[in-house]
């Protein structure tokens, strides 16, 4: 069987298991769970913490992981990022208090706090900044306050609790993250139910970014039509039972439906439907 490690808790657990949901795994119906077996699919599903999980995974005994890639990268194992999720986005970057620095440049003998030491550490021995880095395990915001560092590196989404604190965010972003899937480095990541654990997971994302789209039009403007609705590889043309029209249907992508369904419409295309993907192949 394939084994598979899942995020116990934290922000990526609930969207992982929603994503394996959508792609056909069976997934834990508790909390409690640490193991579920999907016999149908030939897959084990291990529940770990998100900051273990590429541990587990470059050691060889479980195959895949999904985990973040910021976790990843700290974590400094052999395992490699195979295919982005596109959910549990954010972003990694320094903060202090205004006027102590302008960026790394000016961090040369100063101190560092943070949850993600591999991260930094290697960040700035890449820039040639020599600075101490000292490990915090939760919030790092109050080690300025404290006196543990001038500085601080950690995850930013809206920067409320940093200005909160007193704090400006600086410099350029050490790392954008979101969830990956992982495998170890030189693993067999050939195997038919590797494959298709990943063709699943791709298919979610496909069916996640795209509605299909269907519509009338005159056949004397098909190919203006055609033009805002290429599709995947060609759309699908079938005749009307009245002459001159002609039914269509393609992919389009979710995030444009509504604009090419308006200018369809200023075409005279009529009948404009959008149905929802809930899985697909490509």
């Amino acid at each position: 069987m394939l084994r598979i490690a899942v995020p116990n808790k934290g922000s990526l657990s609930g969207p992982a298991m929603e994503m394996l949901h959508e792609a056909g795994y069976r997934q834990r119906k508790e909390s409690k769970e640490l193991v579920v077996v999907d016999p149908e699919n030939e897959v084990e599903f291990f529940y770990l913490r998100p900051k273990d999980i590429a541990i587990y995974v470059s050691s060889g005994k479980l195959d895949i992981g999904i985990t973040g890639r910021d976790l990843l990268l700290d974590s400094g194992a052999s395992a490699e990022e195979i295919l982005p999720l596109n959910f549990g986005r954010s972003t990694f970057r320094y903060a202090t208090k205004p006027g102590t620095a302008k960026g790394p440049e000016d961090f040369q003998g100063m101190t560092i706090a943070t949850s993600y030491e591999g991260i930094v550490a290697k960040h700035l021995a890449d820039l040639g900044i020599d600075a101490s880095v000292v490990h915090l395990d939760g919030a790092v915001e109050t080690a300025i306050q404290l006196g543990v560092a001038q500085i601080i590196a950690d995850v930013v989404e809206t920067g409320t609790s940093l200005r909160n604190a007193g704090l400006e965010v600086i410099g350029e972003p050490i790392l954008t993250s979101e969830a990956v899937v992982i495998r170890g480095n030189g693993s067999d990541a050939e195997s038919p139910q590797a494959e298709q654990f990943l063709r699943r997971l791709q298919g979610v994302l496909v069916a996640r970014s795209y509605v299909m789209m269907d519509y009338d039009c005159r056949a004397e403007h098909l190919e203006q039509a055609v033009a805002l609705t290429p599709g995947l590889e060609s759309p699908t043309i079938s005749p009307l039972h009245n002459e001159g029209w002609v039914a269509v249907r393609a992919m389009v992508p979710a995030k444009d439906a509504q604009r090419i369904m308006d200018d369809l419409y200023e075409l005279g295309a009529r009948a404009i439907l959008t149905t929802a993907i809930h899985a697909c192949r490509l």
